[in-house]
């Protein structure tokens, strides 16, 4: 544009020029008024060509966006370890909101709040439906890792189903407070068969009476019912039989399986067992409640076996005494253990391995029960424990 006026501008003079002197002139300044607006073209073209100067080239449509890349969660710790006299429980409120992933936000939020600052060392989810269960070990590690706090152990089971029309999941905590809340140590309490829901509260409360405690002392209370719809008022018979405890119920299977009902529980032990009292042991080599006021615990996730065969159930053995090892804790120590049943015929072949990892004379309070399902659909059945950490 501005050598199309600066030529115009010549020519005009020019034309209106009177002699050959002006002229002259004119033409002689042409070159110098049209080179502020050539060199540079001369100029870029020049530098082009050698390569000196190479152009910029900013193609507006074809911008890349820097997209920030989010480092992956980390992996919950198959085992951790606690004070025993700091222990508390807690269990999240049923909810019908949303489908699963939703709903286990909103439980770990409630049990992150309620704990005020206490140290979450390991929860029990207990998922209903078809929902993916792999997704609650995901989003407790997206929670806590965005908190900076320490990633608890995780066991997941599927059952039957939950006191609640849409809830799909209800989770139990174990954290460790602050402060000492059990100075005499906590008392784990095998799971109590009956033909009732009563029966089986009322057997956990002789339990605890013939260990010197009572009702008052238990801190939390698991319940495993055939039938969701034989107990509705399950809710009101725990909390009246036992007010200070932590409930949870839920049906085992979708289709009826015995027992009828099974409860288990922990308490607040009144006289220390050092390191143990195992009382008394059961026939099936078991006992119905262990006393422990070690100054640690260890809780460990679920180790899964995939098979039936005696081979299979060891591997979950091995697997778990391996995850419970670098925490100074054995088998050989468990004082408390969960077994999880998918497949009916493992039930034989595990009480005999399980008398070759465990103490015969000091054998765990145990719970075992069959359920729906767990996180491996291969899976034959579940195991977690809880074991006494040795100095």
């Amino acid at each position: 544009m501005a050598t199309k006026q600066a030529k115009s501008i010549c020519h005009l003079a020019l034309l209106k020029s009177g002699s050959d002197v002006t002229r002259r002139i004119i033409l002689f300044l042409i070159p110098f008024l049209l080179l502020p607006a050539t060199a540079p073209a001369q100029r870029k073209k020049a530098t082009d060509a050698d390569g000196l100067y190479p152009p910029i080239v900013e193609d507006k449509k074809k911008k890349t966006e820097t997209t920030q890349t989010l480092p992956p969660a980390r992996e919950l710790p198959t085992a951790v370890v606690g004070e025993t006299s700091h222990l508390i429980f807690q269990v999240s409120p049923l909810s019908s909101r949303g489908l699963l992933s939703q709903q286990t936000r909103d439980a770990l939020h409630f049990l992150q709040h309620s704990s005020h600052g206490a140290t979450i060392l390991k929860l029990r989810a207990f998922v209903a439906g078809s929902g993916d269960m792999r997704r609650i070990g995901e989003l407790i590690a997206e929670l806590w890792t965005d908190k900076r706090t320490p990633l608890p152990a995780l066991s997941v089971v599927q059952t039957g189903g939950l006191p609640l029309e849409g809830a799909q999941v209800i989770i139990e905590s174990i954290a460790e407070e602050h402060r000492t809340v059990n100075p005499s140590g906590i008392a784990f309490v095998s799971g109590q068969t009956a033909d009732s829901l009563e029966g089986s509260l009322g057997k956990l409360s002789g339990t605890l009476k013939e260990g010197g405690m009572d009702d008052t002392d238990m801190l939390k209370v698991t319940c495993f019912v055939r039938f969701l719809d034989e107990n509705r008022d399950a809710a009101r018979l725990v909390g009246q039989r036992f007010p200070n405890a932590a409930a949870n119920y839920v049906q085992m299977q979708r289709e009826y399986v015995l027992p009828v009902a099974e409860c288990e529980g922990a308490a607040r032990a009144r006289e220390p067992a050092s390191p143990a009292k195992f009382m008394p042991p059961g026939p099936a080599g078991y006992s119905q409640m262990v006393v422990v006021s070690s100054p640690k615990l260890v809780f460990s996730s679920t180790q899964l076996a995939f098979g039936s065969q005696e081979g299979d159930i060891r591997l979950a053995f091995d697997r778990l005494q391996k995850s419970i090892a670098p925490l100074n804790a054995h088998l050989d120590t468990v004082v408390m253990s969960h077994i999880y049943l998918v497949s009916k015929g493992v039930t034989d072949t595990l009480r005999t391995v399980r008398s070759s990892y465990f103490d015969r004379n000091s054998p765990p309070a145990t719970t075992m029960l069959p359920i729906e399902s767990l996180p491996s659909l291969d899976a034959s059945m579940g195991l977690d424990v809880v074991a006494v950490a040795t100095q």
